[in-house]
């Protein structure tokens, strides 16, 4: 088996592991809120830490990775989320909660930037569109994670046990796969290379891109059952078929990505999810019934789920930036708009309306739709003219 191959499977697994750690973490948020007798507002502030950590560490796990490269940057941040996830059940109070959560989003956060860079790295030695398969793993790894927490819960399984046995399985699993990863000498740049650059205005407009994706996943995931229920009068369960219907979309786009770009180009298939997901969502806002929104939910899953493997891959081949530092940059940006989109939207629907405020995720959708060329590899935009989004070269 080529060194590649192996690769790729350390990588799937990589990707699949931190899905099924964090999907676990949030299956048993409950029982920790309840084990601690935290109010909502407490609860609240104990999970903003994870957002903060992980925005606080992306640049510099950025940094990291491109000095040392992404083989050890990314198995040191995945061991440090694995033993937090092992601990944090424990936790006496909210103050060492929030503390441990802190931990958690800079061990989640620099495994972000680590095994999108390690999988753009085997990318390029593979030859041929790999990525999106890396994050559909990371979704399945998410639904069996929440799958095995709800399972968990229901047998009535003491959180800080099953939080313990994921944490530590999940380490060893994941640290034993993860020596078939390329060497640190694939990826990381010179010694007297600089790692902390001003980026170039095209990774300004990827990480637009992303921000608007992650805004619209971030935005479904909290109001998809609020509107069909309060909105659309649905009971809760079918209130709750919302975001499934958007996460199983989104899954499912990914396992087909890597071939859809070989077929139509990235630039293409950009554009066309910002299509779909603005024009099916929006007529299903216009229809203003539950079948529709759950219709609309899944448009908006498959046109945004190839959005962020492909901008994660253009950001890693910009040229004059490490992979690593532009990839933290672009992570960075995306993931202020997964944590902002929540909040924005419910400030506007105090004041135009939720049906009116979720509008925005259409316009969100377009505005992918319009920053479809800037996925384009630079050697193939330069080449390919008016042909934009036509198939291009996965070597870089």
């Amino acid at each position: 088996m080529s060194p590649a191959r192996r690769a790729r499977g350390a990588v799937t697994a990589i990707f699949l592991l931190n899905g099924l750690v964090y999907g676990s973490w949030a299956a048993r948020i409950p029982a920790i809120r309840d084990r601690l007798g935290l109010s909502d507002g407490e609860l609240g502030i104990a999970l903003a830490c994870i957002p903060i950590g992980s925005i606080l560490a992306m640049p510099i796990a950025g940094a990291l990775a491109a000095r040392t490269g992404s083989r050890r940057a990314t198995r040191a941040a995945f061991a440090l989320m694995c033993g937090v996830t092992a601990v944090v059940a424990l936790a006496p109070s909210l103050v060492a909660l929030g503390a441990l959560l802190l931990v958690f989003g800079m061990g989640m956060g620099s495994l972000d930037v680590g095994m999108n860079v390690h999988g753009v790295t085997v990318e390029r030695e593979y030859g041929r569109p790999i990525f999106s398969g890396f994050h559909a793993a990371f979704s399945f790894g998410g639904l069996a994670g929440g799958a095995l927490g709800a399972l968990a819960a229901h047998a009535g399984l003491d959180v800080r046990v099953h939080l313990a046995l994921v944490g530590c399985l999940c380490a060893l699993v994941g640290l034993t796969w993860s020596r078939r990863f390329l060497p640190g000498s694939a990826d990381a740049v010179g010694e007297h290379d600089p790692v902390f650059v001003r980026p170039p205005r095209t990774l300004w407009a990827l990480g637009a891109l992303a921000f608007a994706c992650l805004l619209i996943e971030g935005a479904s995931a909290d109001w998809s059952g609020v509107y069909i229920k309060d909105e659309l009068g649905a009971g809760a369960g079918f209130a709750a078929l919302g975001f499934t219907a958007f996460s199983v979309t989104m899954t499912l786009g990914r396992l087909v990505g890597d071939g859809l770009v070989v077929r139509f180009g990235s630039v293409r298939l950009v554009r066309l999810g910002g299509i779909v997901a603005g024009v099916g969502f929006g007529v299903a806002l216009a229809v203003s019934a539950p079948a529709a929104a759950l219709v609309g939910f899944a448009c908006l899953g498959a046109g945004m789920s190839s959005v962020i493997p492909i901008v994660f891959r253009a950001a890693g081949r910009t040229p004059g930036i490490a992979s690593s530092v532009a990839l933290s940059a672009v992570s960075s940006v995306g993931y202020l708009g997964f944590v902002a989109g929540p909040p924005v939207i419910g400030g506007i629907a105090e004041l135009v309306g939720l049906p009116n405020a979720l509008a925005v995720l259409v316009l969100l959708a377009a505005l992918v739709a319009l920053l479809a060329r800037t996925t384009a590899p630079a050697a193939a935009a330069a080449e390919a003219g008016p042909a934009e989004g036509g198939r291009e070269p996965v070597v870089a």
